[in-house]
């Protein structure tokens, strides 16, 4: 099996309508389908409201079996997404499954940039500015917004 033919039938049709769903854009590489070039809208409601997040996507030659790599490309103020652009959300360390589809990563990826917690943090001092000065941590993530993701 060619490693394309790996991507769902799903996947791979929402992979090729290089659409916007809900504030998440696709597209992948055009001579590689394992990458796949992404963005993310901040929510109307939270301190990246005005920002678009560009991150990739770039899954393993053994997919599904091993975990899609994701790399945030727009610096972002968030407690779990470090200065490497990695982001910490357990479905794509020790969680993950073969049976989870590339629809889920993104709407898990859509949630957590839109929902910063504390909680399981790549950057500790961000989730303690979070947790102990919320207007402050607002703050800070609406200007890297502003500087970074518009």
């Amino acid at each position: 099996m060619s490693r394309s033919s790996k991507i769902s039938q799903t996947d791979h049709s929402m992979c090729v309508t290089r659409g916007t769903a809900d504030g998440i854009t696709v597209e992948p590489e055009a001579d590689n389908l394992l990458v796949w070039k992404c963005s993310v809208k901040g929510s109307v409601n939270g301190p990246y409201k005005t920002g678009t997040f560009h991150f990739k996507i770039e899954l393993p030659t053994n997919f599904p079996f091993k975990a899609p790599n994701v790399t945030f490309l727009t610096k972002i103020y968030h407690p779990g997404i470090n200065e490497e652009g990695h982001i910490c959300v357990p479905i794509l360390r020790d969680e993950w499954k073969p049976s989870v589809t590339l629809s889920t990563v993104l709407a898990v990826i859509q949630e957590k940039v839109n929902n910063p917690s504390p909680d399981d943090p790549f950057e500790p001092e961000i989730a303690a500015l979070l947790k102990n000065d919320k207007a402050k941590f607002l703050a800070t993530a609406k200007e890297y917004t502003k500087k970074y993701a518009m």
